[in-house]
């Protein structure tokens, strides 16, 4: 995208929220500027005319947005994707906008031509695509796959025709496509399509994430060999509609679908750029307030919280808050297993990486052990503002006989008492206490989580946060020294990897974030791909065999918990 004579939607076309008489647009000519849509802002009642050979951009930056009554006239020369969507948050409404005169670049292959609608990896805003018609883009209709990483896309009664690679691509579980259409046929675009295996694709690409709703939508496939592709661990329920070509995958499960699709554009959907921008097609139920307009309830409290890591060393971590709490993907952050999450508050490890969590009501307490910084909302926050910095109390009550133990916890912990640990006779090094009591009760304040309580002589009753614990159910857990993360995130072209270590290797952040259900793991050898996305593991051992065949950065760091 040219980002040069960047224009605000709320400034260049102020007077234009509201809805407009029919008729009543303005003419844009496309000189390759970026037209931005802020935070709340609405841009309405356009007409692009791409037959200047130029290009625009819609660029939507804000949440509480809306494009309404566009239309994009001519066929599109120039590269890029149309209408560009990076909001961290917020809803989103794109509605009868038509983008159906398609697009061509000569002397480059389909995949890196233009497309019509991108939902950038960094968003994670709520997408409403209502009566959308999108024709004839080489590089996808609704490119929206990466809301898998966050965020979720909901098509309501648009249409797609001759798209390539996809008019849907999807991958969160929040997605839907309802009543809506798309197909292939014999249309050719013109030479930057390169002939028919080229100018069609799939007319549904379901990327691996939670499953995906599709109700009483029409595909066929026609020229393309499949109607719906189901990439790796993909899945969609589909009910109702029809579906005429192969499905690619094992992951579609359907309720009433037939084979004999009806694909007309719906009802409502423009079928010209002169149509949309006028409003002619525009739904009537939805000219007014719309569902972009989230009510100021349903938002309040709702924060982002970011954890970045520091390749210098770990960081532990700890934040408790008073209302719910989820792991969330913004900003590539990834989803780790060994994350813990309960009754609003969560503790966790980073290294070079980044954690991110959706959270509601106020942020109560926050512990940072490590170079790390923590940020709410975009801006940078002191743990010294929120609590203490030892936030969890343990005790050890002595029970009359002489008790000999050792704790380990995965942080810093200190004795909570005026005497010096010396004159305890307790060894403090990093994060293991070594003590003993007989008839008395030792206090010590720590970060973290609880990982080893294990008495070599005698017992003694354990307190932890102030209710008594089994000591025997601590210490199980292992947790694996060193890091290996394979980044593909400044890449074009997946990279398949397999690396061997002599020990035990595990996912850091398997699911929906970024590590595919059927990457695998056997006999400390795993295999897998990245597809500019990252993927991360712990491990113990030395690494063994290791191929890499792709661009991907590997980065290895060894006692990356401790360093």
């Amino acid at each position: 995208m040219k980002l040069a004579g960047a224009t605000t939607a709320a400034t260049a076309f102020a007077g234009t929220v509201g809805a407009a008489d029919e008729a009543d647009y303005e003419t844009i000519a496309a000189q390759g500027q970026v037209i931005r849509i802020g935070q709340g802002e609405t841009f309405e009642n356009k007409l692009i005319d791409l037959t200047t050979g130029d290009s625009v951009v819609l660029l939507v930056e804000g949440g509480n947005s809306t494009i309404r009554n566009v239309g994009f006239e001519g066929l599109h020369r120039g590269d890029g994707f149309m209408i560009s969507i990076t909001a961290p948050s917020g809803d989103v409404l794109i509605e009868n906008v038509y983008l159906g005169d398609g697009s061509t670049k000569e002397g480059e292959s389909f995949v890196h031509g233009p497309g019509a609608v991108f939902y950038h990896k960094d968003a994670s805003c709520n997408m409403t695509f209502r009566h959308c018609n999108v024709q004839g883009w080489p590089n996808n209709g609704f490119y929206c796959s990466n809301t898998a990483s966050g965020g979720s896309a909901h098509f309501d009664r648009c249409y797609g025709k001759n798209n390539g690679v996809s008019t849907y691509r999807v991958g969160g579980g929040d997605d839907e496509i309802v009543d809506s259409v798309a197909y292939n046929d014999d249309t050719d675009y013109g030479p930057g399509w390169g002939g028919y295996t080229e100018a069609h694709g799939r007319p549904v690409w379901v990327w691996p994430g939670d499953t995906v709703s599709i109700e009483n939508s029409h595909f066929a496939d026609g020229p393309y060999p499949h109607a719906m592709v189901l990439r790796g661990s993909g899945t969609a329920q589909m009910s109702g509609g029809a579906i005429e070509g192969n499905v690619q995958g094992d992951g579609l499960e359907r309720t009433d679908v037939s084979s004999s699709p009806e694909l007309s554009v719906p009802d409502g959907t423009p079928t010209s750029a002169v149509e949309a921008a006028s409003g002619g097609a525009s739904d009537s139920t939805t000219s007014g307030e719309t569902d972009a307009t989230t009510d100021e309830d349903d938002t309040e409290g709702e924060q982002l919280l970011l954890v970045e890591g520091d390749s210098a060393d770990v960081t532990r971590y700890e934040f408790a808050v008073d209302g719910s709490v989820e792991q969330a993907t913004t900003d590539g952050a990834t989803i780790d297993s060994e994350d813990e999450l309960g009754d609003g508050s969560v503790r966790g490890v980073v290294a070079d990486w980044k954690d991110a969590f959706r959270f509601e009501g106020e942020l109560s307490s926050l512990t940072v052990d490590g170079p790390g910084r923590v940020l709410v909302d975009g801006e940078e926050v002191d743990p010294a503002d929120y609590g203490e910095e030892l936030p969890h109390e343990l005790e050890i009550d002595g029970r009359g006989a002489p008790t000999s133990y050792e704790i380990t916890v995965d942080g810093t912990i200190e004795l909570d008492a005026d005497e010096d640990p010396d004159d305890e006779a307790t060894t403090i090094s990093g994060s293991t206490v070594q003590s003993s009591v007989t008839d008395s009760t030792q206090e010590f304040r720590f970060s973290g989580a609880l990982t080893d309580v294990t008495f070599t002589d005698g017992e003694a009753a354990v307190f932890l946060d102030g209710e008594r614990i089994d000591p025997a159910a601590y210490g199980d857990t292992e947790l694996l020294p060193h890091a290996l993360v394979i980044d593909g995130s400044g890449t074009d072209d997946p990279t398949s990897y397999a690396v061997t270590v002599n020990g035990t290797i595990v996912k850091a952040d398997p699911g929906e974030a970024t590590i595919d259900t059927d990457d695998t793991i056997a006999d400390g050898t795993v295999r897998g791909v990245v597809d500019t996305e990252l993927d991360a593991y712990w491990f113990a051992g030395e690494l063994g065999d290791f191929s890499l065949c792709g661009n991907a950065a590997v980065d290895v760091q060894y006692n990356a918990r401790d360093q």
